[in-house]
C-alpha cells in the first residue's frame, strides 16, 4: 500500500516536469528563429554603435580590439541632418497616423449599414493594402510622371497647368501663398492609401461587436444619429483606435520601402530609415548607422511606454 501511494506521488511529480520538458522542445524552433533573427542582431547593432566599425573592418572584427567611445552618437546629435531626418520623419509618421486611422474609421462608420453591393465594395477597399508594395509604388510613379503621367496630362489640359509639376521631386511649393512640402504630402497621401484599409479592418470588426440594443435605446429615448455616434458608439471604439494610431505611428516611423520606392529621398523625404540606409550603403560606415539605428529605437520605445502607462491608468480608474 505504501510503495503503491509512493509510486502515485512520484509519478505525480515526475509528470510537471516531463510537461515543461516538452513544452520547451515545442518552443524551441521559435526561440532559436527570435535569438538569430531578433536578439543576436540587436545585440550586433548595439555593439557597433559604440565603436568605430566599417564595411572595410568586417573581416577583422573579431581579431582586433574594438575601441568603444560615444563619437557615433556625438556626431549624429551634432549633425544638423540628423535633426532634419527626426523632424521630417515625425511629421511624416504623424500625419499618416492621423490620416491612415482617420480614413479607416470614415469608411468604416459609411460601410457600417447594409447596402446593396456592400460585400464588393469591401473587398475592393482591400485592394491597395493587399497589393505588392512595389507595385503600388510603380503605379503612383506612373501617374504622377511629369512627361505622360495621366495626373499632370490632365492638370495641363483641364485644369490650366502652364508646367508639369515634380509632384515626387519637389521639396515645397507655393499654394495660395503657403509654403507645402509637395512631395512629403505626396508620400503621405501613398502611405495613407495603402494602410487605411487595415484601420478599416479593426475598426469594422469592433464595430460588428458593438450591441444594437443600446443604439436602439437610445434613439428611442430620442437621441439623434450625431448623438448616438458621438456618445455611444466613439466610446466603443477609444481603445482600438488609440491602438491603431500607436501601430500606424510605429509602423510609419520605421518605413523605408514606400519612401524609397517613390522618392528615394527626394524632395525632403529624407526620413530617419532612409538615414540609416545611407550612413550604411553610400558611406559605409556600420558604426553611425547603427547608432542612428539606436536612436530610432530610443524614440519607439518612450512612445510605447508611454502608450503602456496611458494603459494602466485607464486600467486603474476603471
Amino acid at each position: 500500500m505504501t510503495t503503491d501511494t509512493s509510486r502515485r506521488g512520484l509519478a505525480g511529480r515526475a509528470r510537471p516536469r516531463r510537461e515543461n520538458r516538452n513544452g520547451l522542445l515545442m518552443s524551441a524552433p521559435t526561440l532559436a528563429v527570435v535569438l538569430f533573427a531578433s536578439i543576436l542582431p540587436f545585440a550586433l547593432v548595439f555593439v557597433f554603435a559604440f565603436s568605430e566599425v566599417r564595411l572595410v573592418d568586417i573581416p577583422y572584427l573579431f581579431t582586433e580590439p574594438i575601441d568603444w567611445s560615444f563619437d557615433n552618437f556625438r556626431r549624429a546629435l551634432s549633425n544638423p541632418a540628423f535633426w532634419q531626418a527626426l523632424s521630417t520623419t515625425l511629421l511624416y509618421a504623424t500625419l499618416t497616423m492621423f490620416g491612415s486611422v482617420g480614413a479607416g474609421l470614415a469608411v468604416a462608420l459609411a460601410m457600417r449599414r447594409p447596402f446593396r453591393g456592400r460585400g464588393v465594395v469591401r473587398a475592393l477597399l482591400l485592394v491597395p493594402y493587399v497589393l505588392p508594395i512595389v507595385a503600388a509604388a510603380t503605379i503612383w510613379r506612373t501617374m504622377l510622371n511629369p512627361q505622360y503621367g495621366i495626373v499632370n496630362v490632365f492638370g495641363r489640359e483641364h485644369l490650366g497647368w502652364e508646367s508639369s509639376v515634380g509632384f515626387l521631386n519637389t521639396t515645397s511649393t507655393e499654394v495660395w501663398g503657403v509654403s507645402v512640402p509637395l512631395t512629403l504630402l505626396v508620400v503621405v497621401l501613398f502611405e495613407i492609401w495603402t494602410s487605411a484599409p487595415l484601420s478599416f479592418l479593426f475598426i469594422t470588426a469592433r464595430l460588428q461587436s458593438v450591441p444594437p440594443d443600446i443604439e436602439e435605446a437610445a434613439a428611442l429615448d430620442g437621441a439623434n444619429g450625431r448623438q448616438i455616434l458621438g456618445r455611444i458608439v466613439m466610446p466603443q471604439l477609444r481603445g482600438v483606435i488609440l491602438l491603431l494610431c500607436l501601430l500606424r505611428f510605429i509602423w510609419t516611423f520605421q518605413s523605408f520601402s514606400e519612401i524609397y520606392l517613390l522618392t528615394e529621398g527626394a524632395g525632403g523625404t529624407q526620413v530617419m530609415a532612409l538615414k540609416v540606409y545611407t550612413e550604411l550603403v553610400t558611406r559605409a560606415d556600420i558604426g553611425s548607422a547603427a547608432s542612428y539605428g539606436l536612436l530610432m529605437s530610443v524614440v519607439l520605445v518612450v512612445l510605447l511606454s508611454a502608450y503602456v502607462l496611458l494603459s494602466r491608468r485607464k486600467v486603474d480608474v476603471e
